[in-house]
Parts: C-alpha cells; structure tokens; sequence
C-alpha cells in the first residue's frame, strides 16, 4: 500500500484510539533524552549567554538528526525483514506523530468540568495540554486558553505531521516532532531557556513556517463547512495572524477567533513571568465553555481536510513524475 497507505492507516488509528498510555510512545523518549542532553550539554559548556547559545545549538541539530537517521534506520531494516512489518511499523509512527483525536479529548474534558462549574478541575484539566501558568486562570482564561491550545496546536500536531509525514514519511515526521517537542521544553524566551532554546525555538518557528500557513486556510475551510463565519475568520487571519512573538502561532488563533467571533491571546503568565501578549480578533461577544466544542469540531474539519488535499497533492505529483520519467 506504501506511504499514503501507511498515512491513511495512521490518522484513521488516531481517530480510533488517540494516544493510548500502554504504548509506548516516541515522544516521551524524546523528552527523555532532550532532558538527558540538556544536563550534559549545560555541564559542559560555559555558563555564560555564549556558552548556552552554543549548548542549545548543539542539541538543536543533534536531536532531529538523530532520530531521523535512527527511524529511517529501523523503518529499512523492518521493511526488509518483511514489507508487512514495516508498513505497520510506518502506520505506528504514523498514528503516534498525530494528534488530532487526543488534542479533541484533553480540551473536551476542560469542558466538562468547566459545563460542572469546577473551575479547580478545568485549570487542571486545562495544564496538561498549555505550557502557561493555570493556578490563577478565570474561567475565561481556561476557556480561551483551551481553545488557543486547540487552534494552535491543529497545526504542530495535526496539519504539520501530515505535510512531513506526506514528504519524508514517518523518519521526517519523527525528526518534526523531535524539533517540536524541544520547542515546547525549552523553546522558551525567559528565564533559563533565554539563550539555551534559541536554536530550538528558531529551529521549530523554521519548520512550521509553511505547515502553519496552510493549517490557517484549511481552519478557514472548515469554518465554512461546520457552520461556523469563515468569512470573518479571513478577515481576522489576514489582519492578526503576526499578533504573535512567534511568526506561526498565530495563523491558526487569529482564524479560530474570527470564525467564532471572541478575542483570544492576550497576556500570560510563564512561570510566573507575565508576557504581554497582543489580543487577536474581536471581542463580538464573551467566550463561553461551548467554544470549547465548536473549535473541535473545526479541528476535525479541519484534520479530514489536510489528510484529503495532501494524499490528492502528493498523487498529483507522483504521476507527474512518472509521466516525466516515460517521456524521458
């Protein structure tokens, strides 16, 4: 069945079961090791803004490099052990580079608590999928703050992973992941990670930078088709998608602001550092908890959209270059 297969098989095996916590998961070593890598390389190198830039550019090349050439490594070696294994190993990484099903869980139970009046639970529930500080969100803030995390997260988990997964297959999407995950660790601008994850934050802004722009259009699409004003999600993405420090983040929120018609953004705090944040969309109306399942049902439109248009892009293209290859 090849690659597209192995895709196809991998984002219905999310739909299906998600992220389920008995199976191991590459991401978790991934974290393992940048933790490991972190420590030897701040062991290692001056302590000084030099020395960290140095460090954290290191693990920044080391890290995607690395699990590129050992997935690429284990993938060919299944393979050729059996070409069955190693299109189910492909659709196993496949399905574990993507998120869509779990991200739509983990903010659905945000929901149900917020829908049972805890708040405590929703910030709870809410801090395991943002990376901000939770104990002193209003419920405004944990809806907003769920539903940026859904927005944005469509892309570096959804519609990225499906383009590199399309390209490179699972080996280029793991090494996506890999440069993610080490955004999303120490990726950060304060405190510790000032100079340490600016090769990983620069690094990940690098690799999302087309995917993110693709993922806004296809919120926009899914806007039209659930229902919701994609018109006014265009309006909104064209004037606040660069209301962000980062050039990507952005893309996505500003469409789901306007498609639902809130303000989201704004500031917040990271370990216990407030950042000013500019706001992004307009305030037509308060945000409430249902907001929360109307930007997941644009997350699956969405999710359906990008697998559609890029096995169709990916076809096209392979029978051009077929079509080449005979002429020539």
């Amino acid at each position: 069945m090849g690659l597209t297969g192995a895709v196809v098989c991998g984002f219905l095996l999310d739909l299906l079961l998600a992220d389920p916590p008995w199976i191991p998961h590459p991401v978790v070593a991934m974290g393992r090791v940048i933790t490991a890598l972190e420590g030897w390389l701040r062991g290692h190198f001056p302590k000084t803004p030099e020395g960290e830039l140095r460090g954290g550019l290191v693990l920044a090349a080391a890290l995607p490099i690395g699990t590129f050439l050992i997935s690429a490594a284990l993938c060919g070696l299944v393979a050729r052990l059996h070409p069955a294994a190693g299109f189910l190993l492909q659709s196993v990484w496949c399905w574990q580079v993507l998120a869509l099903k779990g991200l739509a869980v983990e903010s659905g139970r945000v929901f149900a608590a917020l829908n049972r009046g805890e708040l405590s639970a929703g910030r709870q529930a809410v801090s395991r999928i943002v990376g901000r500080d939770t104990q002193g969100l209003t419920t405004e803030g944990v809806i907003k703050a769920a539903v940026e995390t859904v927005a944005e997260n469509f892309s570096d988990g959804v519609a990225a992973p499906l383009f590199y997964l399309l390209i490179g297959g699972a080996p280029l999407a793991l090494a996506y992941k890999a440069v993610n995950t080490m955004d999303s660790m120490v990726g950060y601008r304060t405190g510790r990670y000032l100079y340490f994850g600016r090769a990983a934050a620069r690094l990940d802004d690098g690799v999302n930078y087309i995917p993110a722009r693709l993922a806004a259009l296809l919120w926009i699409a899914a806007a039209f088709l659930t229902g919701h004003s994609g018109k006014n999600a265009w309006r909104i993405w064209r004037r606040d998608r660069r209301n962000h420090p980062s050039p990507n983040s952005a893309q996505t929120e500003s469409a789901c602001a306007g498609a639902l018609g809130v303000q989201l953004a704004g500031p917040v705090s990271y370990f216990g550092q407030v950042c000013q944040k500019p706001t992004i969309g307009d305030p037509l109306r308060p945000v409430e908890p249902e907001d929360i399942l109307r930007a997941n049902q644009m997350l699956y439109g969405a999710g359906v959209l990008a697998l559609m248009l890029g096995i169709a892009l990916r076809t096209a293209i392979l029978i051009l270059l077929r079509g080449y290859q005979i002429c020539g």
